[in-house]
């Protein structure tokens, strides 16, 4: 055992205890590396390098280990004589750095890039959807409001400019869980022809102090570098929490972040469409909600006959069917969303396969199918549409609520 072996095993024990502490990293590369070990050395200097690309410490380990590793300087410091002018390969330089990064590819990023690749230049979290707002079954209200807000200014520049309507808009759908608030994001996105970006809690939120906010930050960095993109925020509730019910000062800090994001003092949101989606507006921070960001609120409702006829022939089209009385289905499922008749056509399906599985004979679906599955599978909004109606008659001051006493009165 080497002198310096008892420091690197304690050196060891406190970067595994510690493994934020950027001085016992360095000092037990530095060991590692003058003991000859760069494969041990080799991950701390990446794990320094990954936090602090610029760390000269770290770049100059970096080398060392890389000539340890292609074998181009001694293992250890030695006072070895320099080699004489005649040793040395004219227009050769001393070290060849594109071998040494060969060695370490699968660790280490490469120092630099010419640009020359043919890949997309978006990054892969930005899609482009091809869904239409023609895809989308009845909910013709839901689909003029988006045509006011979004899609008319865009298709009409000369209007645009007439009216002084900017590209940037913020709109906040809610309603029920699974009516399809994220599939009219995407198709909004489509008619567009625009980028589509969505983020969720996961997304943003981070341990530590700060970081949070940085990948909010820098979302919205990719989310400008791709106009014309709509940036649809999942579940904002999660995301803009009230700051007023909010305990600890992480996700008071996100909030104010997606404010300044939102707001875009440098002017640079132009070509930014904002949708966000959630169950509880009610629960969104009331700064979010005003004028300038999502300042319009869309209730996005169960689907009414004619969406719930087209959603029924979606999910039912790819399965045999036989005798089904589709007219009677969209009578008996007011109120269901979109997922419950997902749902619906799944049980049917799978009572008429264990049919033919304890028969031995396939048969087709048919409407009984359908009328056992109904007797099972119940509408799972009224959870919310009770807990709306409370909000609906004791929080509704300011009338933004408006759209959801009338669909409660008329039902």
């Amino acid at each position: 055992m080497s002198d310096a072996e008892p420091l690197i095993i304690s050196l060891q024990g406190a970067v595994a205890a510690m493994p934020q502490d950027r001085s016992l990293r360095l000092h037990l590369a530095e060991l590692l590396v003058e003991g000859n070990r760069p494969h041990d050395a080799l991950p701390h200097i990446t794990h320094l390098l990954g936090a602090d690309p610029a760390d000269q410490h770290a770049l100059a380990l970096l080398a060392r280990v890389t000539n340890l590793l292609v074998g181009t300087a001694p293992a250890a410091k030695t006072e070895a004589a320099s080699p004489g002018p005649a040793e040395r390969s004219p227009g050769v330089d001393a070290f060849d750095w594109s071998a040494a990064e060969a060695e370490v590819r699968d660790l280490a990023p490469p120092m630099f890039i010419d640009g020359s690749s043919d890949g997309p230049d978006e990054p892969d979290v930005v899609e482009r959807p091809q869904v239409r707002l023609a895809d989308v079954g009845g909910m013709q209200q839901v689909k003029d409001r988006l045509e006011a807000a979004f899609l008319a200014p865009m298709r009409n520049p000369e209007l645009r400019r007439l009216y002084g309507k900017s590209l940037r808009g913020g709109l906040l759908l809610y309603g029920p869980p699974g009516c399809g608030k994220t599939f009219l994001a995407r198709a909004v996105a489509g008619e567009l022809g625009a980028a589509f970006f969505t983020v969720s809690l996961a997304d943003v939120l981070d341990i530590y102090i700060g970081a949070s906010e940085r990948n909010l930050a820098d979302i919205f960095r990719t989310v400008r570098a791709n106009t014309p993109c709509v940036l649809f925020l999942d579940e904002v509730d999660a995301l803009a929490q009230k700051r007023s019910q909010v305990r600890g000062s992480a996700m008071r800090g996100t909030v104010n972040q997606l404010l300044t994001e939102l707001d875009d003092v440098l002017g640079s949101n132009d070509g930014v469409f904002v949708l966000a989606a959630t169950n509880a507006p009610w629960d969104v921070d009331p700064a979010v909600r005003r004028p300038g960001r999502l300042d319009r609120m869309l209730l996005v409702l169960p689907p009414d006959a004619s969406a719930r006829e087209a959603i029924l022939r979606y999910h039912l089209r790819d399965r045999p069917l036989s005798g089904i009385d589709l007219a009677k289905i969209v009578r008996r499922t007011d109120g269901f969303s979109g997922a419950d008749l997902a749902h619906l056509c799944e049980s049917a399906a799978e009572k008429a396969l264990l049919d033919s599985v304890r028969s031995g004979e396939i048969r087709m679906i048919d409407q009984r199918d359908i009328d056992r599955a109904l007797k099972e599978v119940q509408p799972s909004t009224g959870a919310w549409l009770q807990e709306a109606r409370n909000v609906a008659q004791f929080s509704n001051a300011s009338g933004d609520y408006d759209d959801l006493v009338a669909y409660l009165r008329r039902r």
